[in-house]
Parts: structure tokens; sequence; C-alpha cells
């Protein structure tokens, strides 16, 4: 397998299998539960209130492997929604008194089509995340299979994503200390991901979350896949304003979109603004796979910041090739 461009970025590279984070503790989960709005979903009428959906026929998967990710939910509290997607919800919870966010996927049953890809993202995203141990990827805890609704539980990253995180600060204000810091956390995730032969397909702030100790976890693998499996990309997967020209085409990808969507993430920290701000995402694909248009790196701003230019920029735009950088 050839080596991943990620780990000229990592540090150190863990010698073992490392170990489950620990649980969060018994008094700060009680608070936590006093304050949350909990309730215990028990069956499956329940669960299917919270997503408002219609019944599905059942889908079968190996019972080895179900029951060894299957989630008690007599044990799970749900409490406030904090995001949501075109098919998915995300709350926070508390499972076995942890703190936890449980993703719920909403399966619809009008459209075989949403309902066959949703349901293999669901298998494929639980299989990848049962098997990734890194301080650097979302750890996961159990899962649930009970159509109408298919749930993945992983830790709670209390500070959110990447792109709350810079939505919240100046343009360029980030310094060098903190850029570098946050983009060794990414890349020692997805070199992880690398090793074990695994493209993301949808890196992105979004899809990168922090922690109380504000070290980035990657997360979402939703349309992630083994190297070996995924030559060609087909639709609905991926986001626009990250997304590799090869896989704008729909062309067979490799890790190197990661690497390109990585490059535009450091775009993101080093000015903390959206990729092409004032675009749609149609309007960001077409120039990007038709024009040859990427996000500008301004040359005074690499100038000031001579460690992330040597130990970040040069690596990454040799490696995707376009020519970002403005002249100063």
């Amino acid at each position: 397998m050839a080596t991943s461009f990620f780990h000229r970025f990592r540090l150190r590279k863990p010698k073992s299998k490392p170990q489950p984070f620990p649980s969060t503790s018994k008094t700060k989960s009680n608070s936590d539960m006093e304050i949350m709005e909990r309730r215990r979903f028990d069956s499956l009428e329940s669960w299917s209130m919270i997503l408002d959906s219609e019944n599905l026929d059942n889908w079968e998967v190996s019972k080895d492997d179900q029951e060894e990710w299957t989630a008690d939910l007599s044990q799970l509290f749900i409490g406030n929604k904090f995001a949501s997607g075109a098919h998915s919800r995300i709350y926070r919870g508390i499972y076995k008194q942890r703190a936890v966010a449980v993703k719920m996927v909403r399966i619809p049953n009008q459209n075989e089509e949403t309902r066959t890809l949703l349901e293999q993202q669901f298998k494929s995203e639980v299989a990848l995340l049962s098997r990734l141990f890194h301080p650097n990827i979302v750890q996961f805890i159990a899962a649930c299979q009970k159509p109408p609704v298919y749930c993945i539980i992983t830790e709670y990253m209390s500070q959110g994503t990447l792109r709350m995180y810079l939505n919240k600060k100046e343009p360029y204000s980030l310094s060098t200390e903190t850029i570098l810091r946050l983009a060794l956390d990414i890349s020692r995730g997805m070199e992880y991901l690398h090793s074990q032969g695994v493209i993301h397909r949808d890196l992105k702030s979004n899809n990168l979350l922090l922690n109380d100790e504000m070290r980035v976890k990657v997360a979402d693998f939703g349309t992630s896949c083994l190297e070996t499996q995924c030559r060609e990309t087909k639709g609905n997967t991926g986001t626009y304003r990250w997304m590799a020209p090869e896989m704008i085409k729909e062309k067979p990808c490799t890790r190197k979109v990661d690497v390109y969507s990585f490059g535009i993430v450091l775009w993101e920290l080093t000015t903390a603004l959206l990729p092409f701000q004032g675009m749609t995402p149609v309007q960001a694909a077409f120039a990007v796979s038709e024009k040859g248009n990427f996000p500008k790196w301004e040359g005074r701003l690499l100038l000031q910041n001579p460690t992330f230019l040597w130990v970040i920029f040069f690596p990454v735009v040799k490696k995707m090739g376009p020519p970002w950088m403005d002249k100063p």
C-alpha cells in the first residue's frame, strides 16, 4: 500500500492499538442527566415518533456483527437536537452514564434508490467506525438498527465543529501555533485512516469536531470506503466546496481526494472564511472542475507565517498541483 501523504505531519505513530477513551465521570453524567431533557426509548413505536417516519421493511445483517455493536436502548437517554441534515438528526444524549452524540438516520420508503443508498451508508459507517481506534478519530460507542430508525452513537464533542469555531473568528486571526496544532490533529487522524486503507471522501470543517481540550477528531464516515473498493464516485458523495475535481467529474478516486480536501481545510484555517464564499455549491463545483479556479492564498499572509509556509503550505500545494498562491 502506498505511503500516506499525511505521514509527513505525524509526530509519532502509536505502536499499539489505543485504549478506549475513559467514560465521563459519574458526577458529571448525573449533572448532565439532570439538566437535559430526558426520554427513554425502549420500543420501536417510541423511536419512530422522534423521526416521524413510516415503517420500513427490515434488512438483514450478520448476527455476530450486529451483536458486537448493538446499543442497549434502555440505557439511552435523548436530549436536545443540535444538528441536522437532509436525512439525519443529531442529538445530545446519555448512554450508560456517558455523554454521547446520537445520529439518527431517517430512511424514506418512497424512494427506493435513496433508501438503498442510506442503508448502505449506515452499514458502511458502522463497519468502519467500529474498527477504528485513534485519538484523532471520533470514538464509536454503539449503533441501533430498528427500522424505520437507524442510529449511530459516538463520543460527544463539546466544542462542536471546526466550522462553528472558525465562524466565531475574525478573518486571518488564527495564530500560526493554533493553525499548526489543528492541522496536525487533522493530519494524524487522516494518516491513520489511510494506513487502514480508508478514504474519507468528505473531509471538511463540518466533519471535524473539537473536544474540551480543543483537539480535533475526524468524524462522519457515511461516504467513506476502502481504497480497494471505491475506485469510482457516483453522486451523493462528498461536498462540492471541498470536493476534488476528479470526484466532481465522477472519475476514479484515490486517497489523493482527501489530500485535496485537506488543502481546502488548511485554507479555512488560515483565513477563517468559507471556501468559495459568494458562490453556491454548484457554482463552486463548476469553478473547480471546468475553470480550474481554487481559493486563493494571500502571499503576504504566508510570508508572515514562515513555519506554516515551509511545514504545511508548500508540501500540500506540491501534492495538489494547482497554483494557489497569489503574488504578494
